[in-house]
């Protein structure tokens, strides 16, 4: 544990930084061999100048006896003609301060300075980031002078004010572990003008009852981007008491996914100038005029737009499968678009311009099964009445599936009732995942998708945006066969031959009678309620279906921390690679010219790609956009309102 209370050999090392200067001569010795010698070093070589002043020290020197110095000895013209050289080995950095290139020159001149009442009453700015500090000590009240003080990305967690120097003007503590600044308000610096508290861990609601004008009355400048706070209301009220503000930063939280948040923090704070880095400008607050008076009535959720657009560079599939027989199987092929993304408050997809997000749940195993269960009393109900109409029994023969299993069925066998699933459509924990309509093959597919989610949980959707997004194309493989069902002969029961001699002669003539009529029946029908009534004597026919394969043809991320960094878009081109082949894609444009009879012969070898050996095939790419909602004027705002009343 690093503690930040800054000991004596901390400022030395500090002034060594500063003030390192070595003998000069012809050595060729690189400038690493002289670090750690320092103004110690040099002074040692030098010491005869800062002796105790003598009888001769007092004396007036003649011209030229300056020049008469020691072997060992340098002249301190020499000496700052080294370090101000951008040549020389001892040269600063380019990108040193005024103040460095003053402490060393003044380590030169007058070495006996620098000690540490100097360093304590000379610093005005100390900045001490990434050195893993964890805790803020006494020490710096000895800085009496320090205005500026920078503890950023350091693992503080608690800061005691008393210990800040009373004349600090500006505070920066970003990317420490701060949960809250109640620390700071038990000594706060009175003088105190920006106070950076960026990238901590503020989440209570209760935050903004430390930052009012009775802890902080001169303060111009806050920063609280990238916290976890959650309340707009509460805060912006607290923050109408600073009335020296200025400049405010509450970007990167989660109460900045509002739609109203900027229109209602400008209207809510008049003397605000500048808002998340952005100036405001005085048709923003008239646009917004009146909107910090509609606290009450606005709605608490963030909306967000995700729209689906072209995809391009999907191999057609059904070119590589063999021609189907006359009982099929018959392939077709579908391709949509999904992504993961936070359900509403009831966990399903949301409304936006008549199109429904379809969630894509994997269905448990007692839902699969009650749903064949289902089918087959259906079938059965329906065999029941043919048999009744017919006055015979049916049997079904499948031509493509093998027979559903009983109610006992095994886990195995219930698992090939589902669809085959690739492991990249599970969604991340605590996400749902929406999926564009089926659309079949084409060059460029449209899927035209757009929907809109509204989420209430406000952290979740913060965490969520700085996780991404996985879109993923997908492909399914729907195969369907012939089923033919066939009648066969039905064996009357066999009778007693007593029973079937004394009924012989009554059944012959009911027979008889029976075929009499019928004939006669049909003689009278016309032509075609004849053919139909043969048809229905045909042997019927159905298409069975098995279940989907479903297949990924390409999945990637999309990083959508934008919106949390103030862009209202996130609009990219997932691109996936290459999955087509010049083989399928020759293969595609012969069946295409098969179908295309009737075009001119000009036309389809103008449209024919060129296969030559660099022909590359187009890459797999699919078009995204992820909006987030804001209001522009205080207009919007209220219709937003009345939409969502009469919704309700």
């Amino acid at each position: 544990m690093v503690s930040l209370p800054i000991p004596h050999s901390t400022v030395q090392t500090k002034v060594t930084r500063c003030a390192d200067t070595a003998r000069a001569g012809d050595s060729d010795e690189p400038r690493e061999s002289h670090a750690g010698k320092g103004v110690l070093s040099w002074s040692l070589k030098n010491r005869s100048r800062f002796l105790p002043p003598t009888r001769r020290a007092w004396k007036k020197l003649v011209p030229g006896e300056e020049a008469a110095v020691g072997p060992g000895e340098e002249l301190v013209e020499a000496l700052l003609d080294l370090v101000r050289s951008p040549q020389s080995l001892w040269a600063l950095p380019e990108d040193s301060s005024a103040e460095d290139r003053f402490l060393r020159e003044l380590a030169i001149q007058s070495p006996l300075m620098i000690r540490d009442t100097f360093f304590y009453s000379y610093f005005r700015s100390l900045r001490v980031v990434g050195k893993q500090v964890s805790q803020v000590g006494g020490d710096l009240l000895k800085f009496l002078k320090l205005e500026e003080l920078v503890l950023s990305a350091n693992r503080i967690k608690e800061v005691d004010a008393a210990n800040l120097p009373p004349m600090l003007k500006v505070l920066e503590l970003y990317g420490n572990e701060l949960s809250s600044t109640e620390c700071l308000c038990a000594h706060p610096p009175p003088g105190l003008q920006h106070l950076g508290l960026g990238q901590n861990q503020l989440r209570s609601p209760s935050e903004s009852r430390y930052l009012t004008a009775s802890h902080w009355p001169n303060l111009v400048s806050l920063d609280l981007g990238f916290n976890d706070l959650t309340d707009l209301r509460a805060m912006v009220a607290a923050l109408r008491s600073l009335g020296r503000l200025r400049l405010l930063v509450l970007q990167g939280n989660p109460l900045a996914l509002l739609p109203h948040y900027r229109g209602f923090t400008v209207d809510s704070l008049a003397r605000l100038c500048v808002l998340d880095d952005v100036t405001v400008s005085p048709h923003e607050r008239h646009q917004f005029r009146g909107l910090g008076q509609q606290g009450d009535l606005l709605p608490q959720d963030a909306q967000l737009v995700v729209t689906v657009g072209n995809i391009r560079g999907v191999v057609d599939s059904s070119v590589l499968d063999p021609e189907p027989g006359p009982k099929g199987p018959f392939v077709a092929y579908s391709y949509y678009v999904t992504y993961d993304f936070l359900g509403g408050e009831d966990g399903e997809a949301s409304e936006h311009g008549g199109v429904l997000a379809e969630v894509v749940k994997p269905r448990s195993s007692a839902q699969l099964l009650g749903e064949e269960l289902a089918e087959d009393l259906a079938e059965e109900s329906l065999a029941s009445v043919e048999t009744t109409e017919q006055k015979s029994e049916s049997s079904v023969v499948s031509g493509c599936s093998a027979a559903r299993p009983p109610f006992s069925a095994s886990g195995e066998e219930l698992g090939k009732l589902r669809p085959r699933m690739d492991p990249r459509l599970c969604p991340s924990p605590g996400t749902v995942p929406f999926s564009t309509d089926h659309k079949p093959w084409a060059n460029v597919i449209a899927c035209n998708y757009e929907a809109q989610h509204s989420i209430r949980d406000l952290g979740l959707l913060k965490g969520f945006l700085l996780a991404g997004t996985t879109v993923t194309i997908m492909e399914e493989k729907a195969a369907t066969c012939l089923q033919i069902l066939s009648w066969p002969v039905v064996t009357p029961p066999v009778d007693s031959p007593q029973g079937a001699k004394k009924g012989k002669g009554e059944d012959d003539k009911k027979k008889k009678e029976k075929d009499r009529k019928d004939w006669k029946g049909k003689a009278e029908e016309p032509p075609q309620e004849r053919k139909a009534s043969h048809k229905k004597r045909e042997a019927p026919k159905e298409l069975c279906q098995d279940p989907p394969t479903l297949q990924a043809l390409g999945s990637g991320l999309v990083a959508l921390e934008p919106l949390l960094a103030g862009e209202a878009v996130v609009s990219t081109v997932c691109n996936f690679g290459v999955i087509r082949t010049p083989e399928s894609d020759r293969l595609t444009f012969a069946r295409d010219s098969k179908i295309k009879k009737g075009a001119k012969k000009e036309k389809t070898k103008s449209a024919a790609p060129i296969f030559e050996s660099d022909y590359q095939p187009e890459q797999l790419t699919v078009e995204v956009e992820i909006q987030l909602g804001q209001v522009r004027s205080v207009e919007e705002a209220l219709r937003a309102v009345a939409n969502q009343a009469r919704a309700e």
